[in-house]
């Protein structure tokens, strides 16, 4: 089936109708019945052992250059990938990674081992909960990694004030509040109360995303741009990266699924059929920053993991809502995501996954251990949620 032709289709499930059973918990991946195509999970399975050629056991980390936040997303991705098909192919990174050291570690100083960026730190509290989900699936011990998620969720929690009317700052210099920042902030609040039933997490969710919302940072699109303008709390019209419509998706999700608000739902689904129809060329996901030469600038080294990170959390998103007819509306969808990397960015001979996904023409693509977990990621959603 053509992407095209999977774009129509898609196109044409939009605004369908069908009750809505809310999800009372939020569960880690898992087989509920639901599924998805078995092509990308042998896609998936072949990416990840490519991905893990990557990594440094003595390091700790697939990267060569204490890259952290796209390893914690990595390390999520593996941790994910074991949950959904049985393997333990990846268990030692439960253990000997950067952050599971770190974890481990009963005299912590959290507060000199975090960086400035409090997306980043974010970022390390989801790959921390999908280890303790695995652990936990395994027999093992889950509490080192809830015990440093909990506290780096409430270092960042202090970096809210009141300027611009709320929001989460970027970074501990409190020069700009931006969305991925707040959208993480959504999810980490709603679905940590999902985890612990603390209402302090679910009055942070209910207040973060009622900031969100009323900020202007979703557009006229239905997509949310990058920021704000910090002298006028304005959005500031910078470039709307896919990772930010898949974020904010998936704290919706979380959020809906823990007050029952279905209408939460619909808000989420506004910004993900914004991104079909707004950020994908031929039906398949497309940054700005993807080109099929070689010429001009291409996407830097945190852009190339964005469009797995949109499918990541769609995946995650339909987890929350836990409704067959939202899953069956992306499914062609997710499979055609998949259907094209392995088609178009996949290199056969040595099994790296490029940047570039829209096109079979890999001039302008990127190679990297950040685009085969991007591409992984996006497998494993296929594999869960998928058609082939």
């Amino acid at each position: 089936m053509s992407e095209l032709l999977v774009l129509v289709l898609f196109i044409a499930t939009l605004g369908l109708p069908g009750s809505i059973c809310v999800s009372a918990a939020f569960l880690p991946i898992q087989d509920r019945g639901i599924r998805g195509c078995g092509e990308s999970l042998d896609h998936a399975l072949a990416a990840a052992r490519r991905l893990h050629s990557y990594y440094g056991k003595d390091r700790g980390m697939y990267s060569e250059n204490n890259y952290q936040w796209t390893d914690s997303n990595a390390l999520e991705d593996v941790q994910n990938l074991m949950l959904l098909s049985g393997s333990d192919a990846y268990s030692e990174t439960s253990e000997t990674s950067y952050l599971a050291r770190a974890a481990f570690d009963p005299g912590m100083d959290w507060n000199g081992w975090l960086g400035k960026y409090n997306d980043d730190t974010q970022w390390h509290v989801l790959s921390l909960w999908k280890m303790s989900d695995y652990r936990r699936k395994r027999g093992g011990d889950p509490r080192p990694y809830l015990a440093a998620a909990e506290r780096m969720y409430d270092i960042i929690s202090s970096h809210w004030d009141d300027e611009c009317g709320g929001g989460l700052w970027w970074t501990t210099e409190h020069t700009y509040k931006n969305a991925i920042t707040n959208e993480q902030f959504l999810l980490l609040s709603a679905a940590g109360y999902l985890r612990n039933h603390n209402q302090t997490y679910l009055d942070n969710a209910k207040n973060v995303w009622q900031w969100l919302r009323h900020s202007g940072m979703r557009n006229h699109q239905g997509l949310f741009n990058d920021g704000l303008n910090f002298t006028s709390c304005h959005n500031n019209g910078q470039t709307t990266w896919t990772y930010n419509q898949g974020l904010v998706a998936s704290g919706l999700g979380a959020l809906s699924a823990a007050t029952g608000d279905k209408a939460l739902l619909d808000e989420a689904e506004i910004t993900l059929d914004a991104t079909i129809a707004h950020l994908t060329t031929n039906g398949i996901l497309r940054e700005t920053c993807d080109k099929d030469t070689n010429e001009g600038k291409n996407c830097d080294g945190d852009q190339q993991i964005f469009k797995g990170l949109w499918t990541k959390h769609l995946m995650y998103y339909l987890e929350f809502a836990n409704e067959p007819h939202r899953a069956q509306k992306y499914s062609q969808f997710l499979g055609a995501q998949s259907a094209a990397i392995h088609r178009h960015a996949t290199n056969i001979t040595s099994g790296d996954i490029g940047s570039v996904w829209y096109t079979p023409t890999q001039a302008g693509s990127i190679f990297s251990y950040k685009t085969v977990t991007s591409g992984l990621a996006a497998h494993i959603a296929a594999a869960k949620y998928g058609a082939c």
